[in-house]
């Protein structure tokens, strides 16, 4: 496990650790999960990108899907 210092302005960290008391977990437990949240969001732009190319590329494609209603059973 790596160790990082990180300077925040007191508001951010008084409501961080509010949050995480709220949540029952440490203030470092609270900020690697929103740091793991972050960089799952980010990785998954980049997959997206890679595997569907660009946005106008995915739209395009998107295009080609018939404009048809949902059968019954894909609202189950």
């Amino acid at each position: 496990m790596s160790i990082v210092e990180v300077k925040l302005p007191d508001s951010l960290y008084r409501q961080i650790r509010i949050l995480a008391e709220r949540d029952g977990i440490s203030v470092d437990q609270f900020l690697a999960t929103a740091a793991a949240e972050k960089l799952s969001a980010l990785l998954t732009t980049d997959y997206r990108a890679e595997r569907a190319g660009t946005r106008e590329e995915f739209l395009r494609l998107l295009d080609k899907v018939p404009d048809v209603e949902p059968e019954e059973y894909d609202w189950l």
